[in-house]
């Protein structure tokens, strides 16, 4: 990793683009930054932590409100859980990953809650009896 880990190179680039969904046919106005210019501007905001309106505009990622409204529609998307399944792809085909250390658990697949609930019995316990007067 280098000294600008939030610039995006071309091989990367490569795998990202055609995992990202088409631009909206009746979005108002010309596309502001381009879909790699946001990408960094996003990874920019995330790995310095801090909030979306306090990146410098001089960058050139765009505002804060346009880098949060493509992470919304990207995440809608699912362009991040494919890009996840992509590289680990290629991690593993160049034989980059040590699966005896793999872990799975609930936040990443459905986790089975237990045996299936019993069909519900008719109680045998006393009741009042019904007011007769």
């Amino acid at each position: 990793m280098g000294s600008r880990p939030w610039i995006v190179d071309d091989e990367l680039w490569a795998l990202i683009e055609p995992l990202l969904p088409p631009w909206p046919e009746r979005s108002p106005g010309p596309r502001p930054v381009s879909d790699r210019l946001c990408l960094q501007g996003i990874l920019f905001v995330l790995y310095n932590d801090i909030a979306w309106q306090l990146l410098p505009l001089e960058l050139g990622f765009g505002l804060g409100q346009t880098r949060w409204r493509r992470l919304d529609r990207w995440q809608k998307a699912g362009v991040f859980d494919r890009l996840h399944r992509v590289l680990l792809a290629e991690l593993n085909a160049a034989g980059e990953l040590d699966w005896s250390r793999a872990c799975v658990d609930g936040s990443h697949f459905r986790a089975k809650k237990g045996d299936p609930t019993p069909v519900r019995r008719r109680s045998t316990g006393g009741r009042r009896a019904a007011n007769t007067i």
